[in-house]
């Protein structure tokens, strides 16, 4: 295993290890103390881990992310970042390889429809959907037909497409005004439109990260779970958590956290705990690590 590059996560105090405000966020936090071996601690990237930036090529876990995952994974059953990003590039924008600790992270990236494991350091992933390639033909001309070329961004993410309008001189209004050209684009081609902040993203259906959540829990066998995440892509993990709380005679205690975010108040509203965005989210993590 290689060093770890990151400077250390700073030292929590009791202030930064708030209590949850709901009481199936507490009885979920007590679950993971009471039984860390059985717990999965899930993470979205983009917003949670890694602050929003323009380009997101230039994304980065935030100082310390690392060094707290890494106390914190040896103690649970696992770490899982669930993101849309491809495996691999979560993986490196996250320098989560090679580093001691890790072994118990996983990435699922794409929604769940890549994997990749520290332990082998592999990505795991099915043929592409062909729509995505037809729709990536086709992507150019509808922008260029609804006016929208200058400041929107193409990311290409291999087994989707996403287009940013942050850049836009009309960021919001770039926005609205390509939701139904997008959302058209992406029905001729059997793909949904997901969105997110000042982002439309074209990928395949039957895939969330609700469905990666639950699947993997499955998985790990989990008792207990707290999930974090930022934007309009993390709710169907929410509702997965939610779901999971009343299944069978005592549900799996989950524990929904909000990075927060000015542009989306959806999941603030339906959090347990709310923490003000990936600093709050790392000094967290970092506490919750030296309780466990």
């Amino acid at each position: 295993m290689g060093s770890n590059p990151h400077a250390p996560a700073p030292s929590a105090t009791p202030s930064e290890f708030p209590t949850p405000t709901t009481p199936a966020g507490r009885e979920a936090l007590a679950a993971i103390l009471a039984r860390p071996d059985r717990a999965v601690i899930a993470l979205d990237f983009d917003g949670t881990l890694a602050d929003i930036v323009p380009d997101p090529d230039q994304a980065r876990a935030h100082p310390g992310a690392v060094d707290a995952l890494a106390a914190l994974a040896p103690k649970v059953a696992s770490v899982a970042v669930i993101t849309g990003r491809p495996a691999g590039v979560a993986v490196r924008h996250g320098g989560f390889a090679g580093v001691a600790g890790l072994d118990h992270l996983v990435v699922l990236g794409h929604y769940g429809a890549e994997r990749w494991d520290a332990v082998t350091g592999t990505v795991q992933a099915p043929a592409p959907h062909p729509g995505v390639a037809a729709a990536r033909a086709e992507l150019p001309g509808v922008l260029d037909r609804n006016g929208a070329w200058h400041g929107t961004w193409i990311e290409e993410k291999g087994r989707a497409l996403a287009v940013h309008t942050r850049r836009a001189a009309d960021p919001q209004g770039a926005f609205e005004a390509l939701r139904e050209p997008l959302a058209a684009l992406a029905a001729r081609h059997g793909l949904i439109v997901e969105a997110g902040r000042l982002v439309l993203e074209l990928r395949p259906p039957g895939v969330d990260k609700g469905v990666a959540l639950a699947r993997y829990l499955h998985e790990a066998d989990a008792e207990s779970v707290l999930y974090a995440g930022d934007d309009l892509g993390d709710l169907a993990a929410y509702a997965a958590v939610e779901k999971l709380r009343t299944e069978g005679p005592d549900g799996i205690p989950g524990l929904l956290v909000c990075s927060g975010s000015a542009e989306v108040t959806e999941l603030a509203d339906r959090a347990d705990l709310l923490l003000d965005g990936p600093p709050a989210v790392v000094r967290y993590l970092a506490a919750l690590a030296s309780r466990l």
